[in-house]
């Protein structure tokens, strides 16, 4: 069979609605995932020894687990263990959350614990509680410093919605799945895949690297 690149264009509506899918269910998750990373990544830096022990065990067990067995686990293990039924987009978007926000955690983390302590302490030397230290002092400055390893995740994560073919979640991939399996077009339809998530991940690399340019620490 001959390769026709032309054939493309008879696809693309149906592989930009996999693409909707593949961006609607990375920023709902990032979304999540930001906040449960944050969070956990607070807790780790600043609990005391339970908080902390809880924040370690769940980043060390998501972050020890390859994403498509937790895929599985809250797909197929979750109605039997707890009699609780999820459909495969929900499924998928809480995955991205609970993944995501173990490694934003460390991130978060290791941002939060790069601040010089005597920022820290000189905030609480002039009476201000520690939450408004976190947040008026710390927090910006930590979070200019996180960009770069976030932005980093954000793009894992979006690359990471292609393992939801498994529940059959009708992302990128699993549109140009069902695609090739109905016209054999293997080369052209995966071509084509591959490039709109190479758009997809350009895109979003340039939006970080605007707002780390914005952003950057003098």
């Amino acid at each position: 069979m001959e390769v026709n690149w032309l054939i493309i264009w008879d696809f693309i509506p149906q592989l930009l609605k996999g693409a909707q899918v593949t961006v609607h269910i990375t920023v709902v998750g990032l979304l999540g995932g930001v906040v449960l990373g944050a969070i956990a990544g607070l807790m780790r830096a600043y609990g005391n020894s339970v908080i902390n022990a809880i924040a370690f065990v769940y980043i060390e067990v998501i972050r020890g687990t390859p994403i498509v067995v937790q895929v599985m686990f809250l797909y197929f293990a979750l109605p039997v263990l707890a009699s609780i039924r999820i459909d495969p987009m929900t499924t998928a978007v809480l995955a991205i959350v609970i993944n995501a926000g173990a490694y934003i955690a460390e991130i978060v983390r290791g941002a939060v614990l790069s601040i010089s302590k005597g920022l820290t302490e000189a905030g609480l030397a002039i009476g201000l509680p520690r939450w408004k230290v976190i947040r008026y002092i710390v927090g910006p400055l930590a979070f200019r410093r996180l960009i770069p390893p976030l932005g980093n995740q954000f793009i894992v994560s979006l690359k990471d919605t292609s393992l939801f073919i498994v529940i059959g979640v009708g992302e990128l991939t699993r549109t140009g799945q069902e695609i090739m399996a109905a016209n054999f077009r293997a080369v052209e339809i995966w071509t084509a895949v591959a490039v709109m998530y190479l758009i997809m991940t350009g895109v979003l690399s340039l939006m970080l690297r605007m707002i780390e340019k914005r952003m950057r620490i003098l």
